[in-house]
Parts: structure tokens; C-alpha cells; sequence
């Protein structure tokens, strides 16, 4: 096997008569990198000028350090297309890979991220190893795995960098290497520490899953190629499986809010079997607070779209519903949700009436805001289900009201029994619109549910807004304009006292 006459092998060892910092220090870097550059690219016995090249890369003048690495970058991909790179021995391009490496991930990550993607795309057309293409496709997945290793830092935030090789992951090669690569680093790192959480890595590894969208049909849209191949890519399910290995170990509780708030919309959909997310649905389901009020999405379409069978669902909802719901930016959601699972008429009575009282009894401490969506809300699930009227029109007062507030399980509240006389407190509100929407259960309720929607974001400023801007009538008084002070016999400060 004769491969002397590859530029690889004349790739030996630093030069000692070139130091960069030594005889060339009065020289321009500029003057002088360019220079060793042309000569690389000339004259294969220059090549050992790639090390003098390099040597700028740790430069602590930032100029310095951009120019080589466009330098390198310039070298690199020349070699790759000329073929001058390509061997028949692993060692010496590992060597060069290794160079590639250590040097590229310095402070100026973004300009190294561009440099070694185009690595990627030139060795990928020419390959430094022989690869039996029948068996083995040309993409330097070697390669990839090592930039995607770098991007899931566990010590350092690379989530600008991460964004900046997001215009790479439209490329679907790109895109389904990464994906496969992501899934084995999240596998090697997290078994490496014993499943412990990691925010720094964690939070990466989030920030570049993020950012990956699969087509639609794969067939007929993947056309955007790095590195032209003839193969096919299962995208849907190398994506199913990253997320599902992601989401298999222990994570921060941040972090279960930043998945479930894009986990209905982002990640179900571009699943295969979206069902097989059931475990951390209901895993985040019983965490409780947010994460459990977040949690419902997800449930909500393998329910309604994928027949979930979730055992006590419902006992559990009810045991979401305490003050802090309505205090949590997640509000609107939630209670959109919980309009909807409400929404059967074949739900047992006893169970509407556990959340008509709850939700009564939780309106005694509720701001303003929130009354004005737990009201008209009361009123629509007592239309739904007209077996519970029986609440607005027994007496009763909160001394002898069997309602236990304390139960869990709704059919053990007692909440058929009760009445709602909490909604008679609130007519005596002292914000006139939430007394006005309270007074509204006295009349006989319409079949025409009132429309929530609309104030499912009210927020206090839009209500303050609201009442500033609305027009008052002028009320008539009898009073004496005041004129003047302590002289007017007419006023009592008058009678007693004078400025004499």
C-alpha cells in the first residue's frame, strides 16, 4: 500500500526553525499567516507551516486568533477537495482530527462552529478513510459526534452557539446525525453520573433539542442535503427516541416547566407514538403546583386523541385546585383545560358538585381577576349539569354546611348536600362588577353559557384600565362653593375663629 505521495504523510512534526512568537514576531500576523498559508497549499514540503499556523489560534489578541482560524479553515477544506488528505492509515488523520479539535473550541466558538462544518461537508465528499459505500454512507459522523459533544457542555451555557448552529439542522442529513449523536451523549453522560441531575448540560442538551423540527412527509421533503447521499432517514423516529431518552432521567423543576409549556405543540406531533409519553406525563402529573397544571396539555390529547385510559384522573385534578391557581401565569390555561374536561354532560352529578363548591370555596380569597372568570364558569357547569341547581336553592350557612373541604376524593366531600353561599358573600363584593356577576345566580340561568374566553387573560392593570375609562353620570349635590376661609359667618371655622 503505497501512500507517500499523499499530502497527509508529510505531516511529521512542529518545525524548529519557525516560531511564531520568535524570528517572525516583527512581522504583520496578517503578512505572515498568509504567507505560510500559500505555502501549505503550494508545496507539499511545507506542511509542517500548518503547525506555525495553529500556533495563532491560542493567540491572546483576538484578531490574531479570527484570521487563523479562517486560515485553517481555508487549508483544510483545500486539502479535503484536492484528495491531499485522504490515507489509507487512521493515525496520522486522527492526528490531523485531533488538531482539528483541541484548537477550534477556543473563545471565538461561532467563527470554529462555521470552519468545522465545513470540515463536515468536505470530508463527507471526500472521505480521509476508505469506506466501502454499498455498506457504509460518506457522512463524517466521527466528526459531528465530536461538535455536538462540545455544544452539550456540561460546565459552560453554549446555548448562543447552539442557536447559531441552528440554520445547520435544516439540512436533514445534518439534522438526523445530530439527533442520533444527541441521543447517545445524553445515554454515556447521564449514565456516567448516576442519572443525578446536571442543570449546565441538562439546560444544552434542552437548548439543541429545541431547536430541531422534522418534516412532515419525509419522502417527499428531504432534499436539503449536506452531503449528497442516497439513503433514506427515519427522522420521526430517531426524534421520538432522543426526547424519549432525554426525558427518561431525572430533570429540574425549571425544566419541566420549559418541556410542557412546547410538549403539546413542538414534540407530540413530530412523534411516532406519542402515547409512549405517558410515563413522565403522569410522572409530572403527580409533582403537583405548576408542573401538574402544565402537565394537563399532554394528557389532554392522549385522552381525547389516543384513548388514555388515566386511572382517578379526575381525583386528581381536583386535588390541583387550591389559591395558588389563580396566582400562576399559567392561569388561563388551566382554566381552559378545565373547562374542557368539564365539558361532558355524562359526568356523575356528585362530581361536578365537588368542583361547583371547590371552586365556590376558593372564590372567598380570590383577587377580582380571577372572580370574574370563576363565576360566570360556576354558572356554565351548573347548565351542564342541571341536577346540581339544587346548590343555588338550598339554605344553608357556613356553620352548617357539610361540604369537607379537606377531602381529596370528590365523592367523599359532601358537596351535593351543601349549598353555595359563598356566591351570596360575593354579592356584597366591594368591586362592583364581581357583586354585579355574583347577583347573576339569583335570576333562573339561560341555557346560553356565558363566553370565558375573553377573560381568561384579564389581568388587575386591564381592569383598572377598564373601570378609568368608563363613563360616569354626574350626580347633583347641594353644597356652597367655597370662596374664602375664616371669613364667611356661615361656616362653623367662621364662627369661632378670626383673622383679627
Amino acid at each position: 500500500m503505497n501512500t507517500a505521495t499523499h499530502f497527509s504523510e508529510t505531516i511529521m512534526a512542529p518545525s524548529t526553525d519557525s516560531n511564531v512568537k520568535g524570528e517572525n514576531s516583527q512581522v504583520s500576523y496578517k503578512k505572515d499567516i498568509n504567507t505560510k498559508t500559500d505555502r501549505v497549499l503550494q508545496n507539499k514540503k511545507h506542511a509542517n507551516d500548518i503547525f506555525d499556523v495553529t500556533e495563532y489560534l491560542q493567540s491572546e489578541k483576538d484578531k490574531e486568533v479570527i484570521f487563523a482560524t479562517n486560515a485553517c479553515s481555508k487549508i483544510f477544506c483545500q486539502l479535503f477537495y484536492r484528495g491531499d488528505l485522504y490515507t489509507w492509515d487512521t493515525p496520522i488523520s486522527d492526528k490531523l482530527q485531533c488538531v482539528i479539535y483541541v484548537h477550534y473550541f477556543h473563545i471565538f466558538q461561532e467563527t470554529s462552529l462555521c470552519a468545522l462544518m465545513k470540515f463536515v461537508a468536505a470530508e463527507g465528499k471526500h472521505p480521509l478513510q476508505n469506506l466501502d459505500l454499498s455498506e457504509h454512507y460518506n457522512f463524517p459522523r466521527e466528526l459531528l459526534r465530536t461538535l455536538v459533544e462540545h455544544l452539550l457542555s456540561e460546565n459552560e451555557d453554549m446555548s448562543l452557539l447552539i442557536s447559531r448552529f441552528q440554520e445547520f439542522l435544516e439540512m436533514d442529513d445534518v439534522r438526523y446525525y445530530v439527533m442520533s449523536s444527541v441521543r447517545d451523549n445524553i445515554y454515556r453522560v447521564m449514565g456516567r453520573n448516576k442519572k443525578a441531575v446536571i442543570p449546565v448540560y441538562q439546560n444544552n442538551v434542552f437548548a439543541l433539542l429545541s431547536t430541531i423540527n422534522v418534516p412532515s412527509s419525509e419522502a417527499s421533503k428531504m432534499k436539503n442535503f449536506l452531503v449528497k447521499q442516497e439513503c433514506k432517514f427515519e427522522h420521526k423516529r430517531a426524534f421520538e427516541q432522543m426526547w424519549l431518552v432525554f426525558l427518561k432521567f431525572k430533570l429540574p423543576s425549571n425544566m419541566y416547566k420549559k418541556i410542557l409549556v412546547i410538549l403539546h405543540e413542538s414534540i407530540m406531533p413530530q412523534m411516532s407514538d406519542p402515547t409512549l409519553l405517558i410515563d413522565f406525563l403522569s410522572a409530572a402529573y403527580d409533582i403537583g403546583g405548576a408542573i401538574s397544571l402544565l402537565s394537563l396539555n399532554g394528557l389532554f390529547i392522549l385522552i381525547h386523541k389516543h384513548n388514555l385510559d388515566y386511572p382517578d384522573f379526575y381525583k386528581k385534578l381536583y386535588s390541583l385546585l387550591d389559591p395558588s391557581i389563580f396566582h400562576v401565569k399559567y392561569r388561563a390555561r388551566f382554566f381552559h383545560l378545565v373547562n374542557i374536561f368539564l365539558s361532558s354532560t355524562h359526568l356523575p352529578a356528585y362530581l361536578v358538585a365537588a368542583f361547583v363548591k371547590r371552586f365556590a370555596r376558593l372564590s372567598l380569597t380570590a383577587p377580582p381577576t380571577s372572580l370574574l372568570i370563576l363565576l360566570p364558569f360556576i354558572c356554565n357547569l351548573i347548565r351542564r349539569h342541571p341536577s346540581c341547581r339544587v346548590l343555588i336553592h338550598r339554605p344553608s350557612t357556613p356553620c352548617d354546611d357539610p361540604y369537607v373541604m379537606k377531602e381529596e376524593d370528590p365523592a367523599q366531600s359532601h358537596a351535593l348536600e351543601s349549598s353555595l353561599w359563598e356566591i351570596k358573600t360575593l354579592q356584597k363584593h366591594y368591586h362592583p362588577d364581581v357583586a354585579k356577576a355574583a347577583m347573576k345566580i339569583n335570576d333562573p340561568l339561560t341555557e346560553q353559557e356565558d363566553d370565558i374566553s375573553e377573560l381568561l387573560e384579564l389581568s388587575t392593570f386591564e381592569l383598572m384600565e377598564r373601570e378609568l375609562k368608563a363613563e360616569r353620570k354626574t350626580i347633583p349635590l347641594e353644597f356652597d362653593t367655597a370662596t374664602e376661609l375664616l371669613k364667611s359667618s356661615r361656616e362653623v371655622l367662621g364662627v369661632h375663629f378670626s383673622l383679627e
